[in-house]
């Protein structure tokens, strides 16, 4: 198989995994994932984009009443149910990053997987020139802010744990050959960049998943 076949089907299995929710049970195999990550420019940090968090509207309303936090509340919880205004108001989650039980929804973060200011940070090098989110209009923030498959519910302590960092800096608890696919996943989806601290960090996870 050619090398650009190869990396295709690596991303549609990537592609699948995506949609599994929370970080965990990933269904791609590591030489498939190592395949999507050898894709990925290495390109250092932006850090000349101006971020504000302002400019990535988030929990925007995605179904009924239903903003998306809301939304990913009922999804990735079990017997969740709800007022009139899709607040949860009973239910039990998994928090995917530290695996800890919680039955109140008020003590869950919902995490972006690549936080957004890694997105905004993450721009290739074109012709020269950086492309990538430092061009992306408001819409396309705004889609990448409440983009269902990097919601990610977690403990308000282990997502505050995470701020912003990337995973050479940041692995959760649970499953982190599952959180390395998925971050990989997005970036390939987004057409980022990631930089050599952050693909050594993920190659180094890679290489101990079975």
């Amino acid at each position: 198989m050619k090398p650009a076949a190869t990396t295709a089907a690596a991303l549609a299995t990537l592609a699948l995994t995506a949609g599994c929710l929370p970080v965990t049970d990933t269904a791609a195999a590591p030489a498939e994932v190592a395949a999507a990550l050898a894709a990925l420019p290495i390109t250092p940090e932006d850090t000349g984009f101006h971020y504000d968090r302002d400019d990535w509207p988030h929990w925007k309303t995605v179904h009924g009443t239903c903003n998306a936090r809301e939304q990913a509340l009922l999804d990735q919880g079990q017997g969740v149910r709800a007022d009139d205004q899709c607040r949860p108001i009973t239910g039990t989650w998994v928090s995917a990053y530290d695996g800890v039980t919680v039955t109140d929804a008020s003590k869950l973060d919902i995490d972006h997987l690549v936080p957004l200011a890694q997105v905004a940070r993450s721009g290739p090098i074109e012709n020269g020139h950086r492309v990538g989110p430092r061009t992306w209009s408001r819409a396309e923030r705004e889609r990448y802010a409440n983009d269902p498959d990097v919601l990610v519910v977690a403990t308000a302590r282990a997502n505050r744990s995470k701020g912003d960092q990337d995973p050479a800096h940041w692995l959760p608890e649970q499953d982190r050959c599952g959180y390395a696919a998925r971050w990989i996943e997005t970036k390939t989806r987004y057409r980022l960049s990631i930089d050599q601290p952050e693909h050594d960090a993920l190659a180094a996870v890679l290489a101990r998943c079975p």
